[in-house]
């Protein structure tokens, strides 16, 4: 099952999509932040285009858990998402996915320069790839 992700910011969305077994989160691309019903709208063409069952929505919480200003944002666009789709739209727990796509950059070695700019589409793979993890702790192991 493909699970498409979405990291939304104020200027960019960065979008992941996950492998055909629901196991690996990849970046798949970063759209431009226009409005709310024109992101829902892109965002649903590109997770039907890839066959996604379901859409991951990065949500910024708090130290108490509860959503900041970013993450109430987050829930109206999972909210008009939503409305416009059968597709199930999942609040996930966005928490220092942006961090974590930085970390990643520095491991896998990228030169300066290349550092600079965007990591939507890597916070967006994070944020996915954290929602793939912990559902696949759920899952009985089909191998035993």
């Amino acid at each position: 099952m493909r699970i498409l992700a979405v990291d939304p910011g104020s200027k960019n969305l960065g979008i992941a999509l996950s492998d055909p077994t629901g196991t690996i989160a990849n970046p798949l691309t970063v759209l431009k932040h226009v409005s709310r019903q024109a992101n829902a709208t892109a965002i649903l063409e590109i997770a039907e285009s890839h066959d996604a069952q379901v859409i991951i929505v990065g949500q910024s919480l708090d130290q108490h858990g509860q959503p900041t200003f970013e993450g109430r944002r987050a829930a109206r666009l999972a909210g008009e998402i939503q409305s416009l789709s059968d597709i199930r739209v999942v609040l996930w727990d966005e928490s220092f996915s942006t961090v974590e796509a930085q970390q990643a950059r520095l491991t896998l070695g990228s030169p300066r320069r290349k550092r600079q700019g965007h990591l939507d589409d890597l916070a967006a793979t994070v944020i996915l790839q954290s929602y793939l993890d912990a559902h696949h702790e759920d899952q009985p192991n089909k191998d035993k």
